[in-house]
């Protein structure tokens, strides 16, 4: 079988689970270290002709990352293509079952379930803590509602200032940040790579908490170490 992946994460799933599989994936697809596929353009412009030229059995695609026109375009050539939908951590077990047991024809990876474990052996979370979690800067964007890396914030007991937003990834003026009442800042490193010198400066009166964004965006092999690796990060 011959694959193609337009997401990150699915990528990496699916070269960890079946190494070989993979014959095409984004210019973003960083993990497994030494990913040997052909790189077909980013996530938002994909270069169908080139997927096409690889003659994948399947393409694996995310509805939040990729654009429909594209994912049609590959559907109109006659490729079967895999649309994802991940907005919690259950989603993400069962849509990576979906792609790597139904739709790929593999056994169910033992990675898959050690990060179950890993996930559902978490202890209560402490006394909950309000947090504004900037995904991008100039102009600031924020995590909003419905999103995979709030419910995983929920599960280690940060609520997000802006889950009940009405958009998914609001942007919202500093100053208005500021003033939000919250009690902790959460700065991963993707996609806008916060840094302690990048980030923290813009909230002096709140606690920053810096996080490995792969541990907190990505569905796949990274959810096996995501809760030891976020808690220490959080605490």
């Amino acid at each position: 079988m011959r694959v193609v992946s337009l997401v990150p994460s699915l990528s990496e799933a699916v070269a960890v689970t079946a190494p070989g599989l993979l014959v095409g994936a984004t210019d973003w697809c960083t993990h497994p270290a030494g990913l040997a596929a052909t790189r077909i353009g980013g996530t938002k412009n994909p270069d169908v002709p080139a997927i096409l030229a690889l003659r994948p059995d399947l393409v694996v695609a995310n509805e939040e990352e990729n654009r429909e026109p594209d994912l049609a375009a590959l559907r109109a050539a006659g490729t079967e293509v895999l649309v994802t939908e991940i907005r919690t951590l259950d989603q993400a077990f069962e849509e990576l079952d979906r792609v790597l047991v139904t739709a790929c024809g593999q056994a169910r990876p033992r990675w898959l379930d050690e990060a179950e474990a890993a996930w559902a052996a978490l202890p209560p979370p402490r006394a909950p803590r309000r947090a504004i979690v900037p995904i991008w800067r100039r102009p600031w964007m924020v995590l909003g509602s419905d999103t995979f890396a709030g419910d995983l914030l929920a599960r280690l007991g940060v609520g997000n200032v802006y889950a009940d937003h009405a958009e998914r990834y609001p942007r919202i003026p500093l100053d208005v940040l500021n003033a939000a009442g919250a009690d902790l800042v959460v700065l991963p490193d993707e996609p806008y790579r916060f840094t302690p010198d990048d980030g923290p400066e813009a909230f002096p009166a709140l606690p920053a908490a810096l996080v490995d964004g792969r541990y907190l965006t990505w569905y796949g092999p990274s959810l096996v170490r995501a809760p030891a690796a976020l808690r220490a990060a959080l605490r």
